[in-house]
């Protein structure tokens, strides 16, 4: 009864982190859907590679310059209006604007909304306005495939194409550098403030952050007919770390040499039981 109760044990530990591995794991692809005012009804739908979009979509960043969003500011102004502090450096990167991958199933008109979707389920929100019509400050919405160099200090994010640009395929906002006095493309706090609807900035505890809406892991952009009206998207794996963090996302290698690991240990205590 004991054997059998371990490898139970063990069998769900297997489903779920190849669950885990799954969904934290770089996107190479994108579902693309337009939905009905209803919500639920599909009218045009499509996907599409990294590979198809560079070559047929124009491309957003030269694989040179480097973007950056802002953590948090816990001293002084939390909104940072110099863009002083804190800067979360996304890499060279190179990608496909959201406003080309909506005008695939039909485009988007004012009222309606764009949601960005995570492997694992997290999802934001745009409007019309922040995706078709974006101030240079706040610059257009890229689903990145290509990273060009990695990253001055922080997060680690690897080179080149996905899967090997592994925090990809990601949300960056291509920022100028109007509003920097270092000339960095820094998509800031401040510019939030003056670009995103309060529905759709992002805090962390009650401090704005910029670097909470760089989405990992992309899978889906869905274009929402007169809005989106359901659940806005919880924080999910995609982006559960704390604020500041400089280690990588936990890869499925990893966990798959954690499993094995699991695995045997699984294994011997049942011979030692038998």
């Amino acid at each position: 009864m004991q054997k059998k109760l371990t490898w139970m044990l063990l069998a769900l530990l297997c489903v779920s982190m190849l669950t885990v591995a799954a969904s934290a794991a770089p996107t190479t692809e994108l579902h693309v859907a337009k939905i009905a005012s209803d919500g639920v009804a599909v009218i045009n739908e499509t996907t599409v590679d990294y590979r198809w979009m560079e070559e047929n979509l124009p491309v957003l960043g030269d694989g040179m310059t480097h973007y950056y969003h802002q953590g948090p500011v816990f001293e002084g102004d939390k909104w940072d209006p110099e863009e002083t502090t804190n800067f979360k450096d996304r890499g060279a990167v190179k990608g496909t604007d959201i406003r080309d991958l909506a005008e695939l199933v039909g485009g988007a008109e004012p009222g309606d909304e764009i949601m960005v979707r995570a492997a694992d389920g997290y999802h934001v929100e745009f409007t019309y306005q922040n995706v078709y019509e974006p101030d240079s400050r706040q610059g257009p919405m890229g689903i990145c495939w290509y990273n060009g160099a990695e990253t001055g200090a922080g997060e680690r994010q690897g080179c080149g194409y996905v899967p090997d640009y592994y925090t990809g395929m990601r949300l960056v906002f291509f920022a100028d550098n109007s509003t920097n006095s270092e000339g960095l493309h820094v998509y800031g706090n401040w510019d939030m403030h003056e670009t995103l609807p309060e529905s759709a900035q992002h805090f962390y505890d009650l401090y704005p952050s910029t670097g909470g809406l760089t989405v990992k892991w992309v899978d889906e952009i869905r274009v929402y007919t007169e809005g989106f009206t359901g659940e806005r998207g919880a924080l999910a794996s995609s982006l559960n770390t704390p604020e500041g963090t400089t280690e990588p996302a936990e890869t499925p290698l990893s966990l798959v040499v954690t499993l094995t690991a699991a695995l045997g240990a699984a294994a011997l205590n049942a011979r030692r039981g038998a």
